[in-house]
Parts: C-alpha cells; structure tokens; sequence
C-alpha cells in the first residue's frame, strides 16, 4: 500500500521529475525549517484550541469585534482525534484499497458551522510592508497551491464521512517590521482569506502520483520548476568548465 502524503501529490503536480526523485528515490534539496513560521503555527493553534474549550467563537469570526454579527458563524471543532489530524507524521487519512494508496495531510485547524458542517482552515503567516491578497493571487502561483492543500484536506474530510463546507479559510499573519522599538516583541495584524473550493479533482490527481509512482521512468523536468531550472543551468556550465565537479576534502 503506497502512503501519499498531502505535500507529496502537490509536488507531483507542480514537477513530476522532483515528485519522482524525492518520493521514489529518495533524493532532493535539503530545506532550511521555518522556525518562526512554525512558531506562528503553535501559537496560533493554543489559541484557537482556548475557544475550543470554552465552545465560543474566536474573535476573528466576529465582524469588528462585535458580539452577535459573525464574519463566520462556527466554533472550533471538537474531535478525540485532533491531535493525530494535527501531526505530520499522522494527519487525516483515507485508504483506497482499489487502486492501493493511503493519503493523508495534516491540518492546522477545523472549525464547526451550526448545521454541522466542517470548515477547513490554515495558518500562514509572512511580513510585508502592505498585505494584498489580490495582488499576491494574480502575481503569483502559491496561493493556488495554498487552495489545492485546503480542498485536499477537504476531500480528506468527506472520505473520513464529514459533512464539509465548501467554504475554507487561511488564517493569514502580517508580522509589521516598521514598528518604532522591537522589545523583543513581533506584532501582527491578521486577515482571514476565503475560498470557494471544489475538491473534484484530488482523487484524479491521487491516483495519478500513484501511476507515476508505479511507472520504471523518469519523467522530464518542468520549466516552471526552480530545482530542475537550476540543476539544467548549472549542469551546463559545469560541462564548459575544465574544472573538478566536486570540492575535495
């Protein structure tokens, strides 16, 4: 039974050559942890986890501040499981045993409506000088990945037999770097982003990674892909130069 991680089915779709020497192979780029970013995360989750407790609505779901106009009108879930969704070794998971994979993500946090329905959210956190979703939307490519991972986890959530809103949310921190004095303090100012999702395409794409998986060849590096744009050029140069490939000790 082959395991799929959330991040790995998105790598797939981003570059099937990098999806295949990591995943398969065992080889890739090692990548320097976002410890802060992470420190956000947990931050973030003891939060929501203190509203969970007292079954009240976080602040954000409120419009201004007020007390009965809710921007969303849910509580934090509460689940025996929560704590195994939120690990990354573990995550929700669903096992197809017809075309033969287990798919799993970890999520950040899962909100309840009235009626029942789940609500998806994540945490991110960054720090610019003014945050502008739709700017950064139209500019760039990963805030489509950060809707992928959202109706990913959605489809998760469906399969484990939850009833789920098509609405989903990233929690977004601002860290404001012109304050006047830092005394070891990091302000935020935060944004919920809404999405419209629709998770119909994740089983397709599931199954294609696990195709990809199965297959003996190794497929072409994409354009779009930093790592294999790199590794080409450099490649390249190195084959001009009369000069050792490597450092020796």
């Amino acid at each position: 039974m082959l395991k799929l991680s959330r991040s790995a089915v998105e790598l797939s779709l981003n570059c099937k050559r990098c999806f295949i020497l990591q995943y398969k192979h065992r080889v890739s780029l090692r990548n320097l942890p976002f410890t802060l970013n992470s420190a956000v995360d947990n931050l973030c989750k003891n939060e929501f986890d203190f509203y969970r407790k007292n079954k009240k609505p976080h602040p954000l779901f409120l419009e201004n501040g007020g007390v009965t106009d809710y921007l969303i009108d849910a509580v934090p879930f509460q689940h025996e499981d929560l704590d195994k969704w939120r690990n990354f070794r573990q995550g929700i998971s669903f096992t197809d045993e017809y075309h033969g994979f287990t798919f799993y993500g970890a999520i950040d946090d899962v909100w309840i409506k009235k009626n029942g329905d789940l609500i998806v959210s994540d945490v991110k956190s960054t720090s610019k000088k003014e945050f502008n979703w739709a700017k950064t939307w139209d500019e760039y490519d990963y805030p489509k990945a950060y809707k992928r991972q959202l109706e990913m986890y959605q489809w998760l959530f469906k399969k484990n037999g939850f009833s789920v809103s098509n609405k989903a949310y990233l929690v977004y921190y601002n860290g404001l770097k012109d304050e006047p004095m830092f005394d070891k303090t990091l302000k935020f100012e935060s944004f919920l982003v809404e999405f419209d999702c629709n998770d119909n395409w994740v089983e397709e794409a599931i199954i294609h990674a696990k195709k990809l998986m199965d297959t003996g060849s190794m497929p072409k590096g994409s354009y779009k892909c930093d790592t294999c744009q790199y590794l080409k050029k450099r490649w390249n140069i190195s084959n001009n130069q009369k000069s050792d490939l490597f450092y020796k000790n």
